[in-house]
């Protein structure tokens, strides 16, 4: 038994036990007539804020979003919460974002004031009946895509739909309607009003999904990829046509052929162009990452799948202790997926990198074995602590990884010998 979705049922059974309407809303309704399990139930009813709290008593309850109609609902551990929403049209969108005020009305207008046809579904978990004022169940069986009503009007009033209909259609492999997408390019200049909070966490679920070809190639036709992503325009010609903008081709078979599902490797594909631009690429990279507001650990992992993907993929001519160093570093992994989708796309062999993974399948014993000596050691033996011990330690670690040594004894005679 799914805990969230019966606590959805009690709760719509709850508030139609005090008179009112209610109904299943939006996403849930959507993933369900997929097939799929919602992340999560979300309910909309003809109760005020007030009258909601009223029904739930205000000790399970939440008012964070009651401005705009909603009140969460508290369940158990394994229930977790609902957002109970009142029936609402929106007024006004003067930040491009945000309604200005709600007004409470009916299930129809409430459907009307969605985005997306797909999302402006109702279901009665009671009846088990569907409930359509926008078509968006004949849109879902013939996969599409489409802005409810004007789409010029629901982008006008919310500009990080046009996001959002990026990553419909790569999660669930649609298609985005002509009148839709004409709308999303007539806008996508006005992306830059959304949060960069906001656009990224769009842009992370778009490129950490298996299809994320299809996004970023929406991204690019619709105009919006190069407002995000300027820089890519002045290095690369594919990517200068704003209206219609074409992602490189090697970059495309990057994107196709990458196996991973985190957002690093991905966004590291698309800013390739941007690392190889002469004189300025680590900076701009750098510049790019802290603008969309990425932590300090994702921007230094880009970073070092980029500074290290030419050694990944020249790896068997490579010293062995600097290889070595990398496939035993904590992002090995995500460095050896991003290495691998750009061999598929650039080289003539993937020698290198099935090199790499015959050596990660080596028991931690043989790829990474215990160093000799430590500066403990060093300082035991009567040398002189200082800046140096880094260097002979790592010295001594590059002839034991190369099989010169094996033995502590011979680690401390080469250490006295680099020391002299």
């Amino acid at each position: 038994m799914n805990a969230r979705r019966e606590f959805a049922k009690v709760v719509v059974q709850k508030l139609r036990d005090c008179g009112f309407d209610a109904l299943w809303a939006g996403g849930c309704v959507r993933d369900e007539l997929l097939g799929q399990e919602p992340r999560d139930y979300d309910v909309a009813t003809s109760a005020t804020p007030v009258q909601i709290q009223e029904v739930f008593s205000q000790r399970k309850t939440l008012a964070i979003g009651s401005a705009f109609g909603v009140i969460t609902v508290l369940g158990g551990p394994r229930e977790r919460q609902i957002d109970v929403a009142t029936f609402r049209r929106d007024i006004g969108y003067s930040d491009g974002r945000h309604p200005d005020c709600v007004e409470f009305t009916s299930a129809e207008e409430d459907a009307l004031r969605r985005d997306f046809t797909i999302n402006g579904l109702f279901f009665d978990p009671i009846k088990e009946e569907v409930i359509d004022y926008v078509g968006g169940r004949q849109d879902l069986e013939q996969r599409v895509i489409r802005a409810i009503q004007n789409p010029v009007d629901r982008f006008d009033e919310d500009k990080l739909r046009m996001l959002r209909a990026v990553r419909f259609a790569t999660t669930y492999d649609f298609e985005i309607e002509e009148n839709t997408f004409r709308a999303m390019q007539a806008y996508a200049q006005e992306i830059t009003v959304v949060s960069a909070e906001r656009v990224t966490a769009e842009l992370r679920r778009i490129l950490e999904h298996s299809n994320r070809l299809q996004g970023v190639d929406l991204l690019a036709a619709s105009g919006i990829l190069q407002v995000l992503l300027p820089e890519m325009s002045l290095v690369s010609p594919a990517c200068q046509n704003t209206t219609c903008g074409e992602v490189p081709a090697e970059t495309r078979q990057m994107l196709k052929s990458l196996t991973s599902q985190n957002f690093a490797p991905a966004l590291a594909i698309l800013l390739r162009i941007v690392r190889d631009t002469p004189g300025r690429g680590k900076r701009v990279v750098e510049q790019i990452c802290r603008s969309w507001k990425l932590s300090n650990d994702e921007i230094k992992l880009i970073t070092f799948l980029l500074k290290n993907e030419f050694m990944i993929r020249q790896a068997k001519d490579e010293p062995w202790p600097q290889v070595q160093r990398l496939l035993v570093d904590a992002h090995a992994a995500a460095l050896f997926a991003f290495g691998n989708a750009v061999a598929m796309a650039c080289d003539s062999s993937n020698e290198h990198l099935e090199f790499c993974q015959r050596k990660l399948a080596l028991p931690p014993h043989e790829l990474n074995p215990p160093m000799l000596i430590a500066g403990k050691m060093l300082t035991a033996a009567g040398m002189l602590p200082g800046p140096a011990y880094k260097e002979i330690l790592q010295r001594v670690r590059d002839a034991q990884l190369n099989g010169e040594i094996s033995t502590q004894a011979e680690a401390l005679s080469l250490a006295r010998h680099f020391s002299e």
